[in-house]
């Protein structure tokens, strides 16, 4: 299997995982803005100036990452030769808790902000991972 990335798993765990941002983030937005110490009319006010590209671009860098983070998977599971919904998840949590957590962790810590800002944005990439860990485990090479 050497060097062989099945394309159409990465890109569907990237799509699956990008939608379910899209929810998570919708049913959560509210707790999200305020966690920023933000408001949804300052919010609206700082995008008033942006242009369409700059308005769609995070969300352009969000299903990018996902994509990345979906080949990373595979290729962890391509190494490691443990091909199951099971196995994709469980690598899945174990990137999110010793990369993405402890990352997402250190640099709100930094920045100053709010516990809640951390625990939302981070149980969100834990669910990303888990999903993509999930698909592409289960689909397999």
């Amino acid at each position: 299997m050497g060097g062989h990335v099945n394309f159409l798993c990465v890109l569907t765990a990237a799509i699956v995982a990008w939608l379910f941002g899209a929810v998570y983030y919708s049913a959560l937005g509210k707790k999200w803005i305020d966690a920023q110490g933000k408001t949804m009319e300052g919010l609206k006010a700082e995008n008033a100036g942006k242009s369409a590209v700059a308005k769609a671009a995070p969300f352009v860098l969000s299903f990018i990452a996902e994509f990345i983070m979906a080949v990373t998977i595979f290729g962890i599971l391509t190494h490691s030769g443990l091909w199951s919904l099971r196995a994709g998840m469980i690598t899945g949590a174990f990137c999110w808790f010793g990369f993405v957590l402890t990352t997402v962790a250190v640099n709100n810590a930094y920045a100053g902000r709010r516990v809640l800002l951390t625990a939302i944005d981070a149980a969100h990439w834990l669910a990303v991972l888990v999903i993509i860990g999930g698909i592409v485990g289960a689909w397999g090479p």
